[in-house]
């Protein structure tokens, strides 16, 4: 595991995003990221929470550059029948769902997919854990966002002893050929873990706390979780270490600053699920432009 540095959305994006600007807009910077082999096993935690900052008006703007490239990547997709899947896991108030949000406010939502992935029904018990995500996978065009995910064997199951050893030792070669599977299939896999220091964690319980309209969030899981942390960083650097592979790696984000880290996880997600596509909008089918200039009468510009 290796550190590699990418440049900051700096550039403002135009009325007419020009997609090979925003492409260079969207790189963000500092994320954790796969050195070339099967795994990292001397990835640790400490020092992932670096705290950095944005001034607001530059995260308006960098924030605005990525999105409109989540949105090209989409439409790219659509035209290409390209399939994604993005991962998000991480820390109680780790921002996770503020990076949703963000990105579900830019995309077509019949062409995307949002999971919030819970224990598994009665239906689903009993049967490998796999099983109730196939379902989920996205269809040709399609983008599945997973708000946790089959990681949860070797998290939560782990920590609280919902599974035993040799289960959950076994499903980091399980979750890694799953993952080859899904890859050589053609699906795109973008993985993020949004780490935010125990300090910052605590102000922003009492944050929900604070305030009314998000006392929701607070459960007795959060509580139970942050008493058990120091298992769960434990846990969290094996998972890295053991499945962050040169195909699908990690991406741990340091998210201590919310506005640096939606940024520069918008950035991250459209660069893993757009590179090497052609970003340029899709023609007008041809029988679909004679039949708008014949019979509708439309202004069809030559070469549409």
């Amino acid at each position: 595991m290796r550190l590699v540095r990418r440049r900051d959305c700096t550039e403002a994006a135009g009325s007419r995003p020009d997609h090979a600007a925003l492409h260079r807009l969207c790189r963000g910077r500092g994320a954790v990221t796969e050195s070339p082999a099967l795994a990292a096993p001397d990835f640790t935690l400490r020092g992932s929470e670096t705290l950095r900052q944005l001034d607001g008006k530059t995260y308006e703007k960098q924030l605005h550059a990525c999105q409109e490239r989540l949105r090209a990547v989409q439409l790219s997709y659509l035209h290409h029948r390209t399939r994604g899947v993005v991962v998000m896991e991480g820390w109680d108030a780790s921002g996770k769902g503020g990076v949703i949000r963000r990105m579900a406010a830019v995309m077509e939502p019949r062409a995307c997919s949002f999971w919030a992935i819970g224990p598994p029904q009665p239906e689903w018990q009993g049967r490998h854990y796999l099983a109730r995500f196939w379902p989920l996978l996205p269809e040709p065009g399609r983008i599945s966002v997973f708000d946790r995910s089959w990681y949860g064997r070797v998290l939560v199951e782990r920590v609280e002893g919902l599974t035993g050893q040799a289960a959950w030792r076994r499903a980091y070669d399980e979750i890694n050929e799953f993952e080859r599977m899904l890859l050589d299939d053609g699906v795109r896999i973008v993985k993020i873990f949004m780490h935010v220091s125990p300090k910052e964690q605590l102000r922003r319980f009492q944050s929900r706390i604070d305030e009314p309209l998000k006392r929701w969030k607070m459960t007795m899981a959060d509580i139970r979780n942050r008493e058990m942390r120091h298992a769960y960083e434990k846990a969290v650097e094996e998972m890295v270490q053991r499945t962050s592979t040169v195909r699908a790696p990690w991406h741990v984000i340091p998210g201590d600053c919310k506005k640096y880290a939606r940024v520069h996880t918008l950035g991250l997600i459209a660069e893993g699920l757009g590179e090497g596509l052609d970003l340029a909008p899709a023609p007008l089918a041809r029988d679909v432009a004679r039949a708008a200039r014949e019979r509708l009468g439309l202004n069809i510009p030559e070469g549409l």
